[in-house]
């Protein structure tokens, strides 16, 4: 396999005629372009042997030869996929956190779409923590662990939120989406949804985009874009993390099948610490793990002024700020929306009227599909000053 100090080296200036989105590349001055042909033949022509997983625009391969780099070879058929390989060069090409993942370059040619990305050697937290197969995964997610990995997360996003200007929301942030290294450091990764918010603008509205099961209810109805939907979506993965379980088991009595209800549920009878991953065999603090899956359900509520901004929550789950029980309202259920439904591709066809849905690429919503019968969620993304 070829040597890989041209992955991490002297940037490829490459401009093949006939080439796919150039014009729209070439602005990402801080962005490396590599060659086919080189990618090609670090990956020994894309060989199955070195593919490491498929996502839900392309597949992943892993690159070793004193380095490691993941390339992200996107769809060349898909119009959509376009969009986002440009929105996630644009996003995360001048931005760098320890918990967001780093990209060194990418390839432009003719039809050809690819990221390269650092490797994540622990793959994502869907397939280590949440997947039918985490029993075969070396990986001990003990409590402190998953307290890392929560502030990890929590770190990334107010990193993004807040520090950042224009804001940037990410739109998907799901356990697939959180990828781990050698030392279980959270990563967020694929910014291809991302959108930026303008300081003087507080949401945008657009059509829905992110993953069925994550979505923040005002987001998914009305089409109304603000960081509290990223927010909620991380209060879902925050209880993800702690009970060990995706946001929907079909395996479990019907009671107990949707996470956030039934979190909620636990919560007013005062019984959260039941909902603890069992695997962890009582190996946990108890007052702690009850605190953070609060924190979850502080970041889900309905009204989406009350959930707390990213800066808050990282203060909350390290003990900087002490959480109160009594600004904890219930969380926003796609349950009270019976009427809805999901309209768009065969993949998005799940109505959303009995709650969370297991997180896949299957699950995933892009620009064009619209849920509910509202007409807010604006054909063209709009800027929109608000009080929210």
């Amino acid at each position: 396999m070829t040597c890989f100090s041209f992955l991490f080296g002297r940037r490829i200036d490459s401009s093949p005629k006939n080439s796919f989105g150039v014009d729209e590349v070439a602005g990402f001055d801080n962005v490396k372009r590599y060659t086919y042909k080189e990618l090609r033949n670090a990956t020994e022509d894309f060989s199955p042997a070195n593919k490491i997983g498929e996502g839900g625009f392309g597949s992943v391969y892993k690159l070793k030869d004193g380095r490691i780099a993941a390339i992200k070879v996107l769809s060349a058929e898909s119009r959509q996929g376009v969009k986002e390989f440009l929105t996630e060069i644009n996003v995360i090409s001048d931005i760098e956190h320890e918990n967001l993942v780093k990209l060194y370059g990418c390839c432009v040619e003719e039809n050809h779409r690819i990221l390269v990305y650092n490797y994540l050697e622990k793959n994502s937290l869907a397939r280590t923590l949440l997947g039918e197969n985490q029993s075969n995964s070396n990986i001990q997610f003990s409590w402190r662990i998953r307290t890392k990995i929560c502030i990890g997360v929590a770190r990334g996003l107010a990193f993004l939120h807040e520090d950042l200007q224009p804001h940037i929301v990410h739109r998907d942030i799901k356990a697939s989406n959180i990828l781990l290294d050698k030392d279980l450091t959270p990563k967020i990764s694929d910014f291809g949804l991302a959108k930026l918010i303008p300081p003087n603008m507080t949401h945008v509205s657009t059509r829905v985009a992110g993953t069925i099961g994550y979505l923040a209810p005002e987001y998914a109805i009305r089409g109304q874009l603000t960081r509290k939907a990223d927010i909620y979506s991380f209060g879902i993965l925050l209880v993800e993390i702690v009970s060990g379980r995706c946001n929907r088991n079909t395996q479990l009595p019907i009671d107990e099948q949707y996470l956030l209800e039934r979190t909620w549920e636990l919560y007013e009878r005062n019984e959260l610490v039941s909902l603890v991953d069992p695997s962890l065999n009582g190996e946990f603090d108890a007052e702690e793990s009850c605190k953070f899956l609060k924190i979850g359900l502080l970041c889900t509520q309905d009204a989406s002024k009350l959930r707390p901004p990213m800066s808050t929550v990282v203060k909350l789950l390290t003990g900087e700020k002490e959480v109160d029980d009594s600004k904890i309202t219930k969380p926003g259920l796609i349950t009270d929306f019976m009427d809805l439904k999901v309209r768009g591709p065969p993949q998005a066809k799940s109505e959303i009227k009995t709650g969370y849905l297991v997180s896949s690429d299957s699950d995933k919503l892009d620009d064009s599909t619209t849920l509910g019968n509202s007409t807010s969620a604006a054909t063209s993304t709009t800027l929109t000053a608000c009080n929210d």
